[in-house]
């Protein structure tokens, strides 16, 4: 496998909430359609790891951080909105012509 074609994927929620439940279940669709499985993905609880939420400055949840492939890319919100879950992830580009 080619690891320069590989998503690194780190979700920071917090707790088990609806919200982080929604986050990471419409994430995981995205990236099955989407990645096949060609991703990984790190779900980090704010509530347990502060100190990692703290290094990569999450100041709302839930965040998406796009690792790999560069550019790092941050996405907010429960990623129900696929087009910016898309684009975000760099797998569609903005202008369609």
């Amino acid at each position: 496998m080619n690891f320069m074609n590989k998503y690194l994927l780190k979700l920071y929620i917090t707790g088990n909430t609806v919200n982080s439940q929604r986050a990471i279940a419409n994430l995981f669709r995205i990236c099955h359609e989407e990645l096949q499985d060609q991703y990984t993905v790190e779900i980090i609880d704010v509530l347990e790891q502060p100190q990692q939420a703290e290094r990569e400055k999450i100041l709302v949840t839930p965040t998406l951080i796009k690792q790999l492939p560069p550019p790092l890319q941050r996405i907010i919100g429960d990623m129900s909105n696929t087009q910016k879950v898309l684009l975000g992830l760099d797998l569609v580009s903005q202008n369609k012509n």
